[in-house]
């Protein structure tokens, strides 16, 4: 049978999602668990990689299995052979036609700024730090130049393995709350390094050392080597995939009635 699972994890301590030979990996430490569990090797698959020190909020999975297990079991046996920065939210039988990845008809992330003087403490690992003061508005209005379908070469890593660099851009927003600023944006599918070299700009803009305008010349520039830096892991969280509805699946990960 197979069966979806929900993870959380906090990917500060892995060399990112993938499975590695000779580091750690979220993928190769789910999997380790897992074939506990299910007493034989069980390989998952992914709604989208992230990178080394990249979080995710509802990474969605699949495998197969001839073990039979309870959902519950599943979900305690999963996080009772894991890590303490990684558990397994949800379990739920899918149809064999079901696939994480490319059943996903959308993907959502979420950049976490820490915009004060001081630098954090107690949220370190989580957010990215940003002492002079950031315009959200300025920033809010500048990544509206990248809704709908675009070539995002200008914020494409040199290393991505894409086959093409066109994506749709479903939704951008930034926000303040307070000395937090946050960047959501939700795509069919992304580049690698995308969100981050996005924000890496937006920061610039928000700062004033570029005009709101910047981030439409830069779409159509294409240009990587031209838009900013490539902005820090720690504030990136993958807040997870959307499906059609009729997979089932739990509400955040659900076309209808899932929020950001």
């Amino acid at each position: 049978m197979r069966i979806a699972l929900g993870i959380e994890y906090d990917g500060t301590d892995f060399s990112g999602w993938q499975r590695l030979k000779d580091e750690a990996s979220v993928q190769g430490a789910l999997e380790q668990a897992l074939s506990k569990v299910a007493d034989h090797p069980v390989e998952v698959s992914c709604a989208g990689r992230t990178d080394a020190g990249v979080h995710g909020r509802c990474q969605v999975v699949h495998f197969d299995t001839e073990a039979r297990r309870d959902m519950r079991g599943w979900v305690l046996g999963g996080c009772s052979n894991l890590p303490p920065s990684v558990a397994v939210l949800w379990a739920q039988p899918v149809p064999d036609s079901f696939h994480a990845r490319y059943a996903a008809r959308s993907r959502r992330y979420r950049y976490h700024i820490l915009n004060r003087p001081v630098r954090a403490a107690l949220d370190a690992r989580y957010v990215t730090w940003e002492r002079l003061p950031l315009d959200a508005a300025r920033m809010h209005a500048a990544a509206q130049a990248l809704l709908g379908e675009h070539d995002f070469s200008a914020f494409r890593a040199l290393s991505c393995q894409a086959a093409h660099p066109r994506r749709s851009v479903l939704a951008v927003g930034v926000r303040r709350d307070d000395g937090q600023l946050f960047v959501d944006i939700e795509a069919n599918a992304f580049l690698h390094h995308m969100v981050r070299n996005i924000v890496g700009s937006l920061l610039l803009i928000g700062r004033g050392e570029q005009p709101v305008e910047w981030m439409a010349e830069l779409l159509a520039g294409r240009d990587r080597q031209v838009a900013g830096p490539t902005a820090p892991a720690s504030g990136l969280t993958f807040v997870g995939p959307r499906y059609e509805v009729h997979w089932g699946l739990p509400a955040e990960v659900c076309l209808a009635g899932a929020g950001q």
